[in-house]
């Protein structure tokens, strides 16, 4: 399967780095298998490049190909259909708590994007009940993200080609 990962930088060797910034399955190399998607999550890491950086940055896409069938045979892949109290669980965990770390090698889900995220924050501030935002969030158009959260992990990715944007 192809994955595709948006950046600035050509990332022929993922590497998963650690940050100050919560995300939604905790510290991963994070990939879509929707291209479109990643040229978007790159155009929007260029933009914020240029605004710190003040020079121009490039947007590009990564390609992987990922050996799907053998990764879910040989590590612990948690996969998650849509919303579901599991998954806001998972995100609300690894959002409040950068230092979680939770048994899986690659988390595949649904992508916190800005309206999801708004809803993440209402839970996360007691404003709304869990069982009211997964209802909220099933009319959301929903984005998918594939987390590999190991070292082991990223061995089954292999780098393809990098495309500017």
């Amino acid at each position: 399967m192809i994955v595709y990962h948006g950046s600035t930088e050509r990332v022929e060797n993922p590497e998963i780095r650690i940050s100050e910034i919560g995300r939604d399955f905790g510290f991963a190399f994070y990939t879509t298998d929707i291209e479109d998607q990643a040229r978007r999550w790159a155009v929007r890491r260029a933009k914020i490049a240029e605004r710190r950086e003040k020079a121009v940055c490039r947007a590009v896409i990564n390609r992987y190909d990922w050996d799907e069938k053998a990764a879910s045979k040989e590590l612990r892949v948690m996969r998650f259909s849509g919303p579901s109290a599991q998954w806001l669980d998972m995100v609300l965990q690894c959002r409040s708590d950068i230092l979680y770390k939770h048994q899986y090698d690659i988390v595949i889900g649904n992508i916190a994007n800005d309206n999801v995220g708004e809803t993440v924050s209402y839970v996360m501030q007691g404003i709304m009940r869990r069982e009211d935002a997964i209802e909220r969030l099933k009319f959301e158009k929903i984005n998918n993200q594939i987390a590999f959260c190991s070292q082991k992990s990223l061995q089954y990715l292999k780098y393809v080609e990098t495309v500017e944007v």
